[in-house]
């Protein structure tokens, strides 16, 4: 049988081998996409598929491309975490809409490659670059260095450089803060406008941010990582946006940063008007402005309020080709996709990203929260149960579409409606038997996956949520649930719920954990559990885990500290511990203000009581982690030590948050196995 824990490791959880990063050229004459050659190989090169022979060729070679060294700046380094990138090589790539010209980053240095010639050369740059991508119509590629923006022409000539030298340390051009990339799915800080000789910049300033730092403790001579991370109730980065061109003097684009000071998407309008979505503190507030790029002075578009919070979806704003605004925004209990101000997705449908706003709207949505489907105008164009994601340009769609029969995810092209080809994978198939059940458990239809094992009940039961907003794990997705499928290979009933919160099923569902991370999620994971045990009576109650990283790390713990008469061992990788130790975008939104709600603060922390734990607990952490910090699983061992409390603490040098190295993955799949069985008395 396949080792598992190495074959997960060694292919980073399955992904290697996946087309992916498509784009299709506003013409339809061309793919761009990103592939490795196998489903170990975890240098990603660039392709290109051609629409009209529906065949493929590889436009830059990583392995011939590279200059041999890795040697990638700090900024660069924090832009692949926030996207958690698990490959090497060229990981990301940028071209014009036609797609004739791409531009990369490779070995810490800037390559374009020409899709016409197939030429691929490097780009003079500054030393450690970042975000390299060029204009509309190629002839000149921005990228960040030093915190500051430059462009350069076809022959290597700077033309452009961005940031005041007074400036000081703590301030950027061109970059995203870490909330927008962690949190609002922003990762870029410039954007170009269609003329080709103009950009929007983010000047960003950390000054007034709290500072931590992160320590390799492996190695005494190491010098500490200094980071300005925005605690709950604490300062935000101050981001402003200036319009700056090849002539002409730099223009503020004004807005009312103080009553929102959450910059989360910047649009270009054609030439002459910018979009940009701002939004408030609370979160309860969001504005759509349009701003004079001539002179920076902006007005309101549209304005949205909630009580609780506004989502942000992928997508928008945009615009249709006749110049009305497409934005999304919750109509009833379903997100609906709205032009101007009228909903014009179908009743129910829950939006998930706006793909085009063209003469037909191209857009993804959910009926029923376990699948993801394609949607053009009022009807979905995929139907097969599972999770679809499409790229377009003119009349070519690329539709990726994984299922619950199958690990492979196929990717399709087609040409005004009907098939050209397929974009081929080299994934590698998890070694894995268990397959999923999917039901709707208990009173509140809880979407689960449900593996049996095959040994003979009664059976150890294992739940393995996330459990967190924003965030399924319960998709008709097979590859994504190969973890989970593991588990039960090796002896263990696995349940994986979705419970409130975690998206896909309405306005009430998503927001039902407002003031209230831990309540709601757990009750909702241990009715799901309940009600697997009705329908499988073969599960052994006397001998749960639970086990989860991340948020599913703070339900891990929440559980066997709160509810030990049902959770007997859990397992809680990189947990938030204390919410006042997470950041402002993410914890004020669920939370609010720790300044104004500490009470709520405090019954959602898992500190107040931590010595309370009897059921065996394994933490683990590792020690380059910049989302969760470390501090918060060093603080809940503190509290477990206090209280005479026994639990194993594992912390991993040199692992972030996404624990990408190989060793450590394999090591850490093992070592939860190990502590399942010592503690619930399982034979090996």
């Amino acid at each position: 049988m396949t080792d598992f824990p190495s074959q997960y490791a060694r292919t980073r959880r399955f992904s290697l081998g996946q087309p992916r990063g498509f784009t299709v050229a506003s013409d339809g004459s061309r793919v761009l996409f990103l592939r490795s050659r196998s489903g170990v190989d975890p240098l990603t090169s660039l392709y290109v598929y051609d629409v009209a022979a529906a065949t493929e060729w590889m436009l830059a070679d990583a392995g011939e491309v590279s200059l041999g060294a890795s040697d990638l700046a700090e900024a660069e380094l924090r832009r692949r975490e926030r996207v958690r990138e698990l490959s090497t090589g060229i990981v990301a790539y940028s071209c014009d809409p036609l797609a004739r010209t791409a531009v990369f980053l490779l070995d810490g240095a800037v390559f374009t490659a020409d899709v016409a010639s197939g030429a691929v050369r490097r780009v003079p740059t500054r030393d450690g670059p970042s975000d390299a991508r060029p204009n509309a119509s190629g002839t000149h590629v921005a990228y960040v260095s030093d915190g500051r923006l430059s462009v350069v022409s076809p022959d290597g000539g700077e033309v452009l450089r961005v940031g005041d030298e007074g400036d000081g340390p703590h301030v950027t051009w061109g970059l995203a803060e870490f909330v927008a990339a962690e949190e609002m799915g922003r990762t870029e800080g410039y954007w170009w406008c269609p003329d080709g000789r103009r950009l929007a910049v983010a000047r960003v300033d950390t000054s007034a941010v709290a500072t931590t730092s992160l320590l390799d403790a492996s190695d005494p001579r190491a010098r500490p990582l200094e980071l300005r991370y925005p605690f709950a109730g604490t300062a935000n980065a101050e981001v402003g946006l200036l319009v700056v061109g090849f002539e002409g003097a730099p223009v503020l684009v004004v807005w009312d940063w103080v009553e929102f000071p959450y910059l989360v998407r910047v649009v270009w309008h054609g030439e002459d008007e910018l979009t940009l979505l701002v939004q408030s503190r609370d979160q309860r507030q969001m504005q759509v402005l349009t701003a004079d790029p001539a002179t920076g002075a902006s007005q309101v578009r549209r304005e949205t309020e909630d009580e609780r919070w506004n989502e942000i979806v992928p997508g928008v704003p945009a615009w249709t080709p006749d110049g009305r605004l497409v934005t999304a925004g919750w109509a009833g209990d379903a997100m609906a996709v709205f032009v101007e101000d009228e909903p014009v997705t179908p009743p129910g449908v829950q939006v998930r990203e706006v793909v085009r706003a063209g003469d037909e709207l191209l857009f993804t949505a959910s009926t029923e929260p376990t699948e993801v489907h394609v949607w053009r105008g009022a009807q979905a164009i995929t139907h097969r149960p599972g999770v679809h994601s499409v790229a377009a340009g003119g009349d070519v769609l690329v539709i990726t579409s994984s299922t619950a029969e199958s690990f492979d995810a196929q990717t399709a092209v087609l040409k005004d409606g009907r098939p050209v080809g397929t974009i081929g994978a080299t994934v590698e198939a998890p070694g894995v038997r268990a397959r999923p059940q999917f039901v709707a458990l208990g009173a509140r239809a809880l979407r689960a996956a449900v593996f049996v094992p095959t040994g003979e009940p009664p059976w150890p039961v294992l739940l393995d949520p996330y459990g967190g907003p924003h965030h399924q794990k319960v998709l008709r997705a097979r590859r994504r649930l190969a973890e989970s499928a593991w588990f039960a290979d090796e002896g263990f009933a696995v349940v994986v719920a979705d419970g409130r919160g975690t998206g896909g099923r309405g306005r009430e569902w998503d927001q039902a954990i407002h003031l209230n991370l831990a309540d709601v999620v757990l009750e909702d994971q241990v009715d799901a559990l309940l009600a697997a045990a009705v329908r499988h009576p073969e599960l052994d109650l006397t001998r749960v885990a639970i086990r989860g990283s991340s948020f599913g790390g703070y339900l891990a713990a929440l559980a066997v500290l709160r509810r030990p008469d049902v959770f007997h061992a859990a397992i809680a990788i990189a947990p938030v511990t204390e919410w006042r130790f997470y950041d402002t975008h993410y914890t004020e939104r669920y939370l609010g203000d720790p300044n104004e709600r500490s009470e709520v603060y405090d019954r959602n922390s898992l500190l107040p009581g931590a010595a309370k734990v009897e059921r065996p607990l394994l933490l683990v952490h590792g020690l380059a982690d910049d989302n969760v910090l470390p501090a918060n699983t060093l603080r809940l061992s503190a509290e477990l030590v206090g209280g005479g409390r026994r639990h194993e603490l594992v912390m991993l040098p040199g692992a972030s948050h996404v624990m990408s190295r190989d060793e450590i993955t394999a090591r850490v799949l093992t070592m939860e196995l190990e502590f399942l069985r010592s503690s619930l008395g399982v034979g090996g």
